[in-house]
């Protein structure tokens, strides 16, 4: 198969939506990360997406839509407060998850009676529903576990000559996935926090948000193995690099610094390839957009090991710190 890439032109964009209708992949970008795209409504189309990534059949993939009243043909049911977050929030890196219409594939939301529905920011992914005519089922663009892609040329390495197009929208802005929150429950809780935090939606709903207990925690595994996500990304090792990654945790930054120079200048003396990951204090949207990149950066290289700093976990620095414990396989090095 010859994978075409595409660029953000009005005849690429129909070159796409004419795959996405004959049931083949484009993959797009957001402004979260590269989504992998299938009509959302043709289960075989789908299962295509499955297979190429390498995707475990019960991780649900996401919907994306083009407009408001989109939402009313895929949920169920479309409460006050998802009307308020919608007002609020889209479009931009928000995931909605709500009880699912029967129109909707088993394929498509993992085997679940829900569904997560997103309306991003970025004008390729709307741009390309539209002209489909159909919702796009849409995970990321990578091989199942890998980093997330926020450049073109991540999704060419994974799935060059495996999918059907590329379309190359450049970097991506925000860098880390959307924010999902589950809007089925009697309180909304963040299943998968994002750039979009907890303090966001408590501000715009004047209500208490819940946090799902299990993020940023290094999961039972034995409750691991027979744990079915709602909600992508909830996976125990995901965003993998090809490396081992340490996370140094301390509340001294500079002790932390001091103890990653250590490791990493007895690592360089045994002939290791060492990379850094380390961001100051405030610099946690940077973090958010750059850190899959340097992974994937870091898997170009070849590089031995993989040495990163935490960030202090609140706001957005929480939902880098998600990624970046779920790629180290939650490997923390404590320093006093």
């Amino acid at each position: 198969m010859k994978t075409l890439h595409l660029k953000e032109t009005d005849e690429d964009f129909d070159r796409g939506a004419e795959i996405i209708r004959d049931g083949g992949l484009v993959a797009f970008p957001t402004e979260t990360v590269y989504g992998l795209g299938a009509d959302a409504l043709n289960p075989d189309a789908v299962l295509k997406i499955y297979k190429v990534k390498g995707r475990p059949a019960d991780n649900p993939s996401i919907v994306h839509i083009a407009d408001y009243e989109d939402i009313r043909e895929l949920a169920a049911e479309v409460t006050e407060d998802m009307e308020i977050l919608m007002k609020t929030f889209w479009p931009g890196p928000m995931t909605m998850i709500v009880p699912a219409k029967e129109v909707i594939p088993k394929v498509t939301t993992g085997g679940l009676d829900t569904v997560g529905i997103r309306m991003p920011r970025g004008a390729s992914c709307r741009e390309l529903v539209r002209r489909s005519g159909c919702p796009i089922a849409a995970p990321s663009a990578n091989i199942s576990g890998k980093p997330s892609p926020t450049e073109a040329q991540h999704v060419i390495d994974d799935f060059e000559g495996k999918i059907e197009a590329v379309i190359d929208g450049g970097p991506c802005q925000v860098g880390i996935e959307s924010t999902v929150i589950d809007m089925t429950g009697s309180i909304p809780m963040i299943l998968r926090p994002g750039i979009l935090t907890r303090a966001d939606f408590e501000r715009a709903l004047g209500k208490r948000i819940l946090l799902d207990p299990t993020l940023n925690r290094k999961p039972d595994p034995e409750k691991a193995e027979h744990f079915r996500p709602k909600a992508p990304g909830q996976k125990y090792r995901h965003y993998a690099p090809k490396a081992p990654m340490i996370i140094f945790e301390g509340k001294d930054p500079e002790q932390v610094r001091g103890a990653m120079d250590a490791e990493r200048l007895e690592r360089e003396q045994l002939g290791q390839n060492v990379c850094v990951i380390d961001y100051e204090p405030g610099e946690e949207r940077k973090a958010a957009k750059h850190f899959f990149a340097r992974l994937r950066e870091a898997d170009r290289e070849g590089v031995d090991v993989i040495l990163a700093a935490a960030l202090p976990e609140n706001g957005v620095g929480f939902s880098v710190m998600n990624r970046m414990l779920k790629s180290a396989g939650f490997n923390i090095r404590k320093v006093d």
